[in-house]
């Protein structure tokens, strides 16, 4: 993944890199003003002097020349008007183009050379040994661009790592942090996001938890008239139309439960890790709650760090959902160790299984498979409570198809840590 930081540093120091270029490119193609072709001119003029007059002896001349490329640490060459090799010091040099007719910067393979037409028609040619101005001006830019690039890491590099705390702060809220807020620094954009941020984050903690103390609040007060009707119940004449006395009783029971498990889904919901955390044998867990529904335990025993209460829901809502669809065929579970401290709880019946694309859906909340009836049982909870209970303690639940038809129902548990 490409981080922010790079790609903006990355495009600072590339239109710094591309600048440069762009200099040197003008500076190659365009022509001189009309200052420095007077100073070349005043120089020809100075040279002309120096240099002996046409038809001077050629050794007299070759000094004179040898001498000016060792004064300026350069080649030198003299040409005549045609282009005729006169004299050179060092390397020699081209002659000037036909068409040139003025003192100027000649581009030629190796660096420019300074071209200078004396008044007497004759042509000297210098290129200095030194790197030439093309190269010493990259290299100036190159030294500018490096101490920019230099100085601007650290301001790209403070600004992309505000957005990734940001962006952390973020990720916490998603994962049910609900306390994730984010230091707001400067003053631009990026701090006023910060702002909205919290705010924002500030807003879904009050509406969240408005929410669950509603729902604790009138899950808990609904216990007392329940209890209530099932006093009453219990004092009506066993033989004041029996029928209705057993539809009520099963009616306040399954009520019952749904309050239970509405209260255990709003702790859930309010706790990041799970409450009470103790060395739980999860085989001897489950024997006991097996023992309710007469399901059939096999497996190892097998010892994780959780709370046996929501342990025991777990695996209660488990076997009372396979009993439910098993068809009078005996519910199999079963554990098995995995890993040191962590182990696998397997539900199977020989029901009629899960549509494909129900798998997933039927941990959701009050979510019931097309076809089902309030005759089958269950309020819906009881699996969405198994899959919140499991992510609890390390792990997860999911269901895979059994061979030979039913359902499977498997939970990965691998302790949970101090509450």
């Amino acid at each position: 993944m490409r981080r922010l930081y790079l790609q903006i540093y990355l495009t600072f120091v590339g239109i710094l890199l591309l600048f440069g270029v762009l200099v040197l490119i003008a500076w190659w193609l365009i022509p001189g003003d009309d200052q420095d072709h007077r100073s070349l001119d005043g120089m020809a003029a100075l040279l002309g002097e120096v240099l002996p007059p046409p038809g001077r002896e050629t050794p007299e001349l070759q000094a004179r020349v040898d001498r000016l490329g060792h004064q300026f640490n350069a080649d030198v060459t003299l040409r005549a008007n045609d282009g005729t090799l006169l004299a050179h010091a060092g390397e020699p040099l081209p002659a000037a183009p036909q068409d040139r007719t003025t003192s100027g910067w000649i581009r030629a393979p190796g660096g420019p050379i300074v071209a200078l037409l004396l008044p007497d028609g004759r042509w000297a040619l210098a290129r200095w040994h030194r790197h030439h101005r093309a190269l010493g001006l990259l290299g100036a830019l190159l030294l500018l661009a490096a101490a920019i690039a230099i100085g601007a890491y650290p301001v790209v590099r403070r600004i992309t790592g505000r957005l990734e705390r940001l962006q952390a702060r973020v990720d916490a809220l998603g994962a049910g942090q609900l306390q994730a807020r984010v230091e707001v620094e400067g003053c631009d954009e990026v701090a006023n996001l910060a702002r909205s941020f919290n705010r924002a984050a500030e807003r879904i903690e009050r509406l969240i938890n408005a929410q669950k103390t509603v729902l604790a609040g009138a899950s808990h007060e609904l216990r007392s008239p329940l209890t209530r009707m099932r006093m009453a119940i219990e004092l009506l004449p066993g033989t004041d139309r029996p029928e209705l006395r057993t539809r009520l009783s099963k009616d306040i029971e399954e009520l019952d439960e749904l309050i239970g498990e509405l209260l255990l889904a709003s702790r859930l919901d309010a706790l990041d890790q799970v409450g009470s955390v103790e060395e739980v044998d999860l085989l001897a867990l489950l024997a006991e709650e097996a023992a309710r529904t007469g399901a059939d335990v096999a497996g190892e025993a097998a010892v994780i760090r959780g709370d046996p209460r929501m342990l025991r829901r777990l695996m209660r809502n488990l076997l009372e959902n396979a009993r439910r669809h098993a068809g009078g065929v005996p519910v199999e579970a079963s554990v098995h160790t995995i890993a040191p401290g962590a182990a696998r709880l397997v539900v199977a019946d020989r029901g009629p299984g899960v549509a494909e694309g129900e798998r997933e859906r039927i941990f959701a909340p009050f979510y019931r498979p097309p076809g089902a009836s309030e005759s089958d049982g269950g309020v819906g909870l009881g699996l969405s409570l198994v899959r919140q209970i499991a992510r609890r303690h390390g792990g997860d639940a999911r269901f895979v198809p059994r061979d030979g038809g039913g359902s499977q129902f498997e939970v990965e548990l691998r302790g949970a840590g101090p509450g």
